[in-house]
């Protein structure tokens, strides 16, 4: 899988997707200006050269708001989204022109994702994932025992991780009645909240040639610190310190 990198023609119409999605957005939820730890003001900008940034997934509209948050902090994020998004005939172009990464899930071509993403932080993009995996399956929309995936492209590149929070997009737009929900955002919008961590040093976090044990392991520290920022968002403690469990078989 070759990623390209947008174009100039490509960055003014990220510009005007992102202009467009953000009227989209006011019209059904309150994006909060994102804050950053250990700040009172709004953050302004996120750090620049490679970076991956992750967040929690509670809802479809994640990736648009993440995007949306980014672009307000200063980047452009190239995603990591379900392949199914490229398929479809007026988005999907769209997607790639802004340099998006398509993620086959469940397939021998998912890991080729991270190729691509990889190739992306080395033209010193910022790359954006859910390292979960797909939306959160807890009752209380808390987040699951993440993937591997994000630190293991952390290891492979040396780009910084930075987490990013996301309290409130599970009332933009749920897994089941979305045009009742629509139709009450419309009236009163939920606030959506966001809330940047600090950058983490994946390679400094797991030492030189870690083995599979140590990819875990620091994979759940980092997953630890995305949960410390929902806890503050909330308001609450997380039952589970590094994701809730899942089963296995469960994907």
């Amino acid at each position: 899988m070759n990623w390209r990198q947008p174009g100039r023609r490509d960055a003014l119409l990220y510009g005007v997707a992102a202009a467009v999605a953000g009227g989209l957005v006011a019209s059904v939820a309150r994006l909060e200006g994102a804050r950053q730890v250990g700040r009172r003001s709004v953050a302004q900008q996120l750090p620049g050269g490679p970076l991956i940034v992750i967040a929690n997934h509670t809802s479809y509209a994640d990736g648009i708001l993440l995007a949306i948050a980014c672009r307000d902090l200063g980047r452009s994020l190239r995603l990591l989204a379900t392949a199914g998004v490229f398929r479809a005939p007026l988005l999907g172009p769209v997607v790639r022109r802004l340099g998006f990464i398509p993620v086959h899930r469940g397939s021998d071509a998912a890991a080729r994702s991270l190729d691509a993403a990889a190739e992306a932080l080395a033209a010193g993009e910022a790359v954006g994932l859910f390292p979960e995996g797909r939306i959160t399956r807890d009752p209380g929309h808390w987040p699951e025992r993440s993937k591997t995936g994000a630190v293991r492209l952390a290891l492979r590149t040396g780009a910084p991780v930075v987490p990013v929070a996301l309290q409130g997009a599970q009332d933009v737009v749920g897994r089941s009645r979305n045009l009742r929900r629509t139709l009450r955002n419309l009236a009163l919008p939920p606030e959506v909240s966001v809330l940047v961590g600090e950058t983490i040093d994946v390679v400094a976090l797991a030492g030189a040639d870690p083995d599979e044990a140590t990819v875990r392991r620091v994979a759940d520290e980092v997953m630890g610190r995305l949960i410390d920022l929902i806890e503050e968002l909330r308001g609450l403690d997380a039952a589970h310190e590094y994701g809730v469990p899942r089963d296995p078989a469960d994907g």
